[in-house]
């Protein structure tokens, strides 16, 4: 299997996002973000449909528009405090928008659904070079942030009394949102990326660990899922983001009935 250069890259690919997913992950379902991961992951199709259109990079370009947009909803989330659901439908529209009109009119003549659903196939050298570049940032942007990240994690108003530049933060994990989205999309696809943003922090949390660990172990899980994911789908013929979100539904799963087992004895 390893043989081929696709799965080589593919692969690759699969770590790095292993690693990146749950650790930006983690902040997010912490500040009950989880959503925006979602609508982010479907704003891509505007950055993919533009990069497609503008024949360059789909993954450059798809961080590209989704950093506007994510910067756009922290724009917004300082203006509508209140009414955080409505920002979402707001960029979801907008993007999805932009996306249908591109690809429908004709104008993009590659078929876009190895990025909805996830291709081991039509992952190149160029991705993982993208892919590798946007995971150095982003894992050197939380080394160096880490304290004021897990801060407004827990307590933003807090954070904000305690002199730290909480806007500027925000902006900065925005864009750290966006790389997170933009290097998922060719192995796992716009549709399932909030599994992997998601599920392996939710399973990590039930463990009942500290903060570090529980980072450390939805790493675990979520390598353990894609990888998984990629070889199942690689004997399957299917997609590997299909797949590699029932593994992750499926190890959720386990550790909620491990935990209830435990109870029991």
């Amino acid at each position: 299997m390893l043989e081929y250069a696709f799965m080589q890259n593919a692969l690759l690919v699969s770590v790095l996002i292993s690693l990146m997913c749950p650790m930006i992950g983690m902040f997010l379902v912490l500040r009950r973000y989880s959503m925006i991961g979602d609508t982010l992951a479907h704003a891509s199709l505007a950055g993919v449909a533009v990069g497609l259109l503008a024949k360059v990079n789909p993954i450059i370009s798809a961080f590209a528009v989704t950093s506007v947009f994510a910067v756009l909803i922290e724009v917004l989330r300082q203006r509508f405090r209140r009414y955080a659901e409505l920002i979402l439908v707001i960029i979801l529209s907008l993007s999805v928008g932009i996306a249908i009109t591109i690809i429908s009119s004709g104008m993009v003549h590659t078929n876009v659904e190895a990025f909805l659903f996830g291709s081991i196939l039509t992952v190149t050298p160029d991705d993982v070079l993208a892919v590798a570049v946007l995971c150095v940032i982003s894992l050197a942007a939380v080394y160096f942030l880490y304290p004021q990240l897990v801060m407004l994690a827990f307590d933003e108003d807090g954070t904000k009394i305690a002199g730290v530049k909480t806007r500027l933060i925000n902006y900065i994990f925005a864009l750290l949102v966006a790389a997170m989205v933009a290097v998922s999309i060719r192995v796992v696809g716009i549709l399932v990326i909030s599994s992997l943003i998601a599920l392996p922090v939710a399973a990590a949390l039930q463990l009942g660990k500290g903060f570090k660990v529980t980072m450390l172990a939805a790493m675990v899980l979520s390598f353990i899922a894609i990888i998984t994911g990629l070889v199942t789908s690689y004997w399957l013929g299917a997609a590997p983001g299909g797949v590699t979100a029932l593994v992750s539904v499926a190890l959720l799963l386990l550790i909620i009935i491990y935990k209830e087992i435990r109870a029991v004895l």
